[in-house]
């Protein structure tokens, strides 16, 4: 995978990441373009099903609706159009309740709800450093870490009152915990089932 030309003058846009090969997965963070990891692995990806099966299930026939990447978020400036948009993400799970963000048929426009990212070795550091604080900055309300490695959560959520727009102190359950979305409190997921597709701890890689 080769990286894009750099502009000589600015950072990448939206525009230019709708010009790039179909067949590589990029994001763009501030006009920086980060390669996506290689093909993720089947604990990584039965992860994410398993998540988004329950999540599906639970909202069908509500207005807020889940989405699994690729799905292009992109991230504006107030008022930004394509050739200004500068940060376009492709979180492992999405979930929008505004209608209004998915109106023109390319993902998302603006913040999902709650975003979902299930750790893999090549994207770790940067889903828990770099996209955390981008989504705080974005309004993202709700941020998930999926850590296959230990079999846990950590859940994000933004504060309210004199610590507005901010997220809280982190919350990390394990396997003998629930995890449940503040959005959606009737929503109840066992951390043991995220991970029960995978073989024993002892034997996963």
């Amino acid at each position: 995978m080769g990286m894009p030309a750099k502009k000589p003058d600015a950072g990448f846009t939206y525009a230019d990441y709708l010009k790039w090969p179909a067949g590589e997965r990029w994001e763009l963070i501030d006009g920086q373009a980060y390669a996506m990891s290689p093909a993720p692995s089947n604990f990584h990806q039965l992860i994410v099903g398993e998540l988004f099966a329950t999540i599906h299930n639970h909202l069908r026939g509500k207005p807020c609706r889940p989405f699994v990447a690729p799905f292009d978020v992109r991230l504006p400036h107030a008022g930004a159009n394509d050739q200004q948009i500068d940060t376009v993400v492709q979180p492992d799970i999405s979930v929008v309740c505004d209608p209004e963000k998915l109106k023109d048929n390319r993902g998302c426009l603006g913040a999902p709800d709650w975003v979902i990212e299930v750790l893999s070795p090549g994207t770790a550091i940067h889903d828990q450093r770099t996209k955390r604080a981008l989504y705080e900055r974005h309004g993202v309300v709700e941020y998930w870490l999926v850590h296959p490695g230990d079999r846990s959560v950590t859940i994000y959520r933004r504060q309210s009152g004199l610590q507005a727009g901010v997220y809280g102190q982190s919350l990390v359950l394990g396997s003998e915990d629930d995890c449940t979305p503040q959005a959606f409190p009737e929503l109840v997921i066992a951390v043991a089932e995220i991970f029960r597709d995978l073989p024993p701890q002892d034997d996963a890689v």
